[in-house]
């Protein structure tokens, strides 16, 4: 979305934030399984893109009860609530960050964005907020159309499941991520996860696993905000995980692939 179209609050946000949040990036992984599971069983002719800002804000066991009473109205708006609505958005022109940290969102994962989606269906990208907005969710959203999901979340534990998952569709994964080597890959080199002394671990971060040639994963991340399609190792695996700083090591129960965690959505027309 071009900027021009943002609201000062939300670009000021935008600018003083290097990444998106984990539940951003969950959210932003989730709308893309189910845009991309949806063309592969035809339910939809092409991709559409639907909004990962639903995700956020209705996803996850609070934000649920919170907007449960919301759903079951009929999204119109009296006079003296819109005339709130608008002072709510004045009070925030006027204390910018007090409407994030009033809302105290949990964080959410991949899985939890996926039942959300079945439950409640998802609106179109274009019918609802940014990804990153900062204005809580106005009454009259309830009664933006929203394209219902059928279906069940498909997790894997294990690469052999997770190929069979690949056959049909995109999978999402989290990768265990260390800098500098993801900003050193570049697009022809293979990530291999920690190269040198003095990498820093990030931790995991939700992917797309969408390709896979020989002992060599394609994942497409979001990091810092950019979309990259990095290629990954199949064969490394780690014994341990670097601690923060000066911290020691934290040594893995068992063996572990850069690669975990694998989840679709399994759609049903």
């Amino acid at each position: 979305m071009s900027r021009g179209c943002l609201h000062p609050l939300c670009i000021q946000k935008m600018n003083a934030q290097e990444d998106y949040d984990a539940s951003e990036r969950a959210a932003l992984v989730a709308a893309y399984l189910i845009s991309s599971a949806r063309v592969i069983i035809e339910l939809d002719s092409e991709f559409t893109k639907y909004s990962a800002q639903f995700l956020v804000d209705y996803a996850g066991p609070k934000n649920e009860s919170e907007q449960g009473e919301a759903d079951q109205q009929s999204g119109l708006m009296t006079l003296d609530e819109c005339i709130e609505y608008l002072e709510y958005i004045v009070r925030l022109e006027e204390e910018p960050g007090q409407g994030e940290a009033n809302q105290q969102r949990p964080e959410l994962t991949v899985k939890d964005c996926l039942e959300c989606a079945f439950k409640k269906g998802m609106p179109k990208a274009e019918h609802w907020g940014h990804v990153g907005c900062v204005f809580k969710v106005p009454k009259f959203a309830a009664a933006i159309p929203r394209v219902p999901m059928k279906g069940q979340v498909i997790e894997a534990k294990t690469f052999e499941d997770a190929f069979k998952l690949l056959v049909k569709q995109p999978v999402g994964a989290k990768l265990h991520v260390f800098s500098p080597e993801i900003e050193l890959v570049g697009e022809d080199g293979v990530y291999e996860g920690p190269s040198v002394a003095g990498t820093r671990y990030l931790g995991l971060r939700d992917v797309i696993w969408i390709a896979v040639e020989e002992k060599v994963a394609t994942v497409r991340i979001c990091y810092k905000k950019e979309t990259l399609d990095v290629k990954v190792s199949l064969d490394r695996m780690l014994l341990a995980l670097p601690g923060d700083g000066d911290g020691e090591e934290t040594q893995l129960t068992e063996p572990t692939g850069l690669l975990v965690d694998f989840i679709v959505p399994r759609l049903s027309k």
